[in-house]
């Protein structure tokens, strides 16, 4: 095809929107490529369209006009989403194929690339056992990398049936290989581009990038994930992404057939094949987990919510590391003087709280702390463990990889941690079984602010989890509004009770007890809650004391608080259910997950620290693909939260799993989240009318 010379030119170091690449290879000055001059790319040479991808792909390069001349447009019915993944091509065939293709396409401008595309025939490598997916191709060497599949036969993979027979253990075993894969990648360099580190080329927009594999990077959890699982007849399926390689614009096809033919093969037989793996250390992992799970599914029929095993190791290396913290004296060096250096103290149950289970695939006895259900204080002076021990239980719904410290440490599946959130958004939720009577009459039973206050935060969140079926609540005091938790007899006598509209949590939390909602308390300044305690936790060095019956002592031998007493009696109130407005949830623009607790979600920025039982990034990204799945809610729907999120839980539990979230997009960037996480996004998403009371 005859034109112009097409010197459309992109922008130097990946442009204003080139985020990804700029982060990793420099630059940022682009200025968004000049479309070429008439000229086209030459579809004699490859089967591409002549643009260079869609609007998405050209935010993030900065890049250019299309290869050569102008791009094809969209007919104008067909809006387009920037949210929802072009679809690739589907050609395909024997591996042999795709080499000869990727040599063909040597030297070719970038969008050749789309020539490899393949999302349901696939790339057949019989001689190694597998078959290769590859979704759309980044358009642009500054783009998004290329999302690509792999499944490994099961004749091949050879995984014994019985390491993935239930739900548990397949979950357990996509974890470790998920683990295998990306140390895999890490030791073979293979997660490192060209351009990156000192690589071959150096940076800049005219040099090499590109080529490296990434998959997603498993934290001390044990999550369901999308990166690698098992499915139901033994195959193996692996969810990464590939740099496709470049220099300038135009394809390495010489680099990309040793990424396909040489790197990728070379990983599977490292990473998922069983015979090839330690397979004593295969079991470990799986049967470990299940155990792990066993202990948390015997909590409610013992009558508890928590249990710590002694020897535990429950401090971490850093705020900014989960690790488990490390005894760094070493052998034959005297430290005693060393105060910098703190003393790892494993944790040790007492012996009026022990509690032991018979492990089922381990054959041992497990011993250690078993939380009752009710109301435990866990006291203690400062810097003593007294918020570790919390958060080692708030993340005990999570089963930990082996050496993590925390194994084994459970605590009930629906305990959801409580902070106050100054700032954050509420909508349509009944606080007054904590404030009432507001000033100039504002009503609380269907309260809504996009600034909540300290303690209309934390009512919120307290309401907020009762609506999602909490069953224990786990508070420190370090985290909470003051004036929500207690008044005392001094300020009760000054300012009279008629003209202070919050009903403190110490006078409800008796109230919630009797009504089945346990409550896990860290305390450290105020007495008054022994009162209402049923147990009581001292932690000594990180040591762990029961000193319930003292607790009680000293309750019963000062003057009891009246106005506790009173409100222990009295009903706790009503939770209010609410229903989600589906319009209110539909991204006005592109929506970006920038860390685990912040998501730009079109023009809106959604704060999520406040939900501290996060523990990934991955976590995050199943989330903002559920609150998009609530925009198709009909209007006139009145199904409540708690509905709709058992709805897509159901969804979740059956079929393609987390693939449901995620079209068919190869997405391997995605893990369950609790149910209580995605109801709290959708809680605290900052749009006008998105929730209305079920009347």
């Amino acid at each position: 095809m005859s034109g112009g010379r097409g010197r459309g030119r992109g922008g130097r170091g990946g442009g204003r929107g080139g985020d990804y690449y700029r982060n990793k290879y420099g630059g940022g000055r682009g200025r968004g490529g000049r479309g070429g001059r008439g000229g086209s790319y030459n579809r004699s040479e490859s089967n591409t369209s002549s643009n260079t991808g869609g609007a998405d792909d050209d935010k993030k390069s900065g890049g250019g006009g299309s290869v050569g001349g102008g791009s094809e447009q969209a007919p104008p019915s067909q809006k387009f989403d920037p949210n929802v993944p072009r679809q690739g091509g589907n050609n395909g065939g024997e591996h042999s194929a795709l080499v000869e293709l990727l040599r063909r396409l040597d030297g070719k401008q970038y969008p050749g690339y789309h020539d490899i595309e393949s999302s349901t025939k696939g790339w057949v490598n019989d001689m190694e056992g597998y078959s290769l997916y590859i979704g759309r191709a980044q358009s642009d060497p500054f783009a998004k990398p290329t999302r690509c599949r792999i499944i490994v036969k099961s004749e091949t993979a050879k995984f014994p049936p019985v390491s993935y027979q239930n739900k548990i253990r397949s979950v357990a075993l996509g974890d470790y290989l998920n683990r295998m894969f990306f140390e895999c990648c890490k030791k073979m360099g293979a997660d490192v581009g060209a351009g990156e580190g000192g690589g071959q080329g150096g940076k800049g927009w005219s040099g090499p990038k590109g080529g490296d594999i990434e998959i997603a990077k498993p934290s001390q959890n044990v999550i369901e994930q999308t990166a690698v699982r098992i499915l139901s007849n033994g195959d193996v399926c692996a969810q990464f992404t590939i740099n496709l390689p470049a220099r300038g614009r135009t394809i390495q096809g010489h680099r990309a057939v040793q990424i396909f033919d040489q790197t990728l093969p070379q990983m599977v037989q490292k990473a998922l094949l069983y015979p090839l793996l330690d397979a004593a250390d295969v079991t470990r992992h799986v049967l470990n987990v299940e155990d792990q799970e066993w202990v948390r599914s015997n909590l409610e029929i013992r009558g508890l919510v928590a249990f710590v095993p002694d020897g535990a190791i429950l401090p971490r290396k850093s705020g900014a590391d989960d690790a488990p913290m490390e005894d760094k004296k070493s052998d034959g060096e005297d430290d005693k003087d060393d105060n910098s250096t703190p003393k790892l103290v494993r944790f040790h149950s007492p012996d009026t709280l022990r509690v032991s289970f018979d492990l089922p695939n381990m054959g041992k006895t497990l011993a250690g702390i078993g939380i009752r259900k009710g109301v435990t204080l866990i006291v203690g002076g400062g810097f003593h463990g007294k918020s570790t021990l919390l958060s080692a239980l708030q993340l005990g719904m999570y089963n930990k990889i082996p050496g993590d410290g925390r194994e084994f440490c459970a605590c009930s599946p629906n305990a959801v941690k409580i902070r106050a959130e100054d700032g954050r958004n509420v909508s349509q939720v009944n606080i007054s079984p904590f404030i009432n009577n507001l000033p100039f009459g504002q009503s609380t039973n269907c309260f809504s602010t996009p600034d909540a206050s300290g303690s209309t935060s934390q009512a919120t969140n307290i309401m907020e989890a009762l609506e999602m079926g909490a069953k224990t609540l786990l508070i420190d005091e370090d985290t909470c509004a003051t004036n929500f938790m207690i008044r005392d007899d001094k300020m009760m006598q000054l300012v009279h009770k008629d003209k202070e509209p919050i009903t403190p949590f110490l006078y409800k939390v008796k109230t919630l007890a009797k009504q089945g909602i346990s409550v896990i308390l860290v305390v450290g300044s105020c007495g008054d809650f022994f009162d209402v305690a049923d147990t009581t936790i001292l932690m000594d060095c990180y040591d762990c004391h029961d000193v319930s019956s003292h607790a009680k002592q000293i309750a019963a031998s000062r003057a009891a608080n009246g106005g506790a007493l009173a409100a222990s009696k009295a009903n706790f109130g009503n939770v209010t259910p609410r229903c989600p407005v589906g319009a209110a949830f539909k991204p006005g623009g592109k929506v970006s997950v920038r860390s685990k607790s912040v998501v730009a979600y079109g023009g809106v920025e959604l704060d999520l620290s406040g939900l501290e039982q996060l523990v990934s990034k991955e976590q995050t990204n199943a989330i903002t693909l559920a609150l998009q799945r609530l925009s198709a809610l009909a209007p006139d729907s009145k199904m409540t939260i708690f509905q709709v999120l058992t709805q897509l839980n159901g969804l979740l539990d059956h079929g393609d799993g987390l693939d449901a979230l995620a079209n068919g997009q190869f997405d391997g960037t995605l893990a369950r989240p609790r149910t209580f996480e995605i109801a709290g996004a959708i809680n605290r998403l900052r749009s006008d009318g998105s929730f209305v009371q079920l009347s």
